[in-house]
C-alpha cells in the first residue's frame, strides 16, 4: 500500500494555519476538524514551515501556564517539517516516523 492509497480515501484537504496566528485560534481548528495537528504555513505560495500538533500545545501550557494561549504558533510549533510523497510506501513512512517520534 502506498501514501496515495489513504490519501485517496481520507482524502486530500489540510487544515493550515500562519505562524503569526494565536495558540488559541489553532484550539479553535483543531476541535471544529476534530484533529491533533496543524500544517503551519508561510508565503504567498503555502509552503510549510512547520506543524503545531496538541502534544506542541501542552508542552506551552506545561512550561508558560495560560499565557501560552495568546503566543504566536511560531513559538510553540515544531520546525521541521518531515514529509513524504504519494508514492512512498506505507511501510517506510511508518518506519520513518517512529524513527522521528513523529505521530502526524
Amino acid at each position: 500500500m502506498k501514501i496515495s492509497d489513504i490519501v485517496r480515501h481520507k482524502g486530500e484537504s489540510v487544515v493550515t494555519v500562519s505562524p503569526e496566528a494565536r495558540v488559541r485560534d489553532v484550539l479553535a481548528l483543531l476541535a471544529e476538524h476534530n484533529i491533533g495537528a496543524l500544517v503551519v504555513t508561510s508565503g504567498s505560495d503555502d509552503r510549510p514551515v512547520g506543524i503545531i500538533s496538541e502534544r506542541d500545545i501542552v508542552r506551552a501550557l506545561h512550561e508558560v501556564g495560560d499565557e501560552a494561549l495568546e503566543a504566536h504558533v511560531e513559538d510553540v510549533m515544531s520546525g521541521e517539517v518531515v514529509h513524504c510523497a504519494p508514492g512512498d510506501p506505507v511501510e517506510s513512512v511508518a518506519a520513518v516516523m517512529t524513527e522521528q517520534r513523529v505521530r502526524h
